[in-house]
């Protein structure tokens, strides 16, 4: 372990470098899967509910009405 904490400090500007890389390709790919599931649930609310399931959307639609209200 010291010697792993011996080499980040002996290359800090190197590792602070590839830190910011890592935390930049993390946030380019969170937007992306980000936009791509928005997209696919809206393609999933847009369908209708499958047959005999209407009271079982009715009831999430209620508890989701008092999650709102409730925040």
């Amino acid at each position: 372990m010291n010697g792993v904490l011996a080499y980040i400090e002996a290359h800090r500007a190197e590792v602070d470098a590839k830190c910011q890389l890592i935390l930049q390709q993390a946030e380019e790919s969170r937007e992306y899967w980000q936009a791509h599931n928005r997209e696919h649930f809206a393609q999933i609310a847009a369908m209708p509910p499958k047959p005999g399931q209407e009271a079982l959307w009715e009831k999430l639609r209620k508890q989701k009405a008092r999650h709102e209200a409730e925040a």
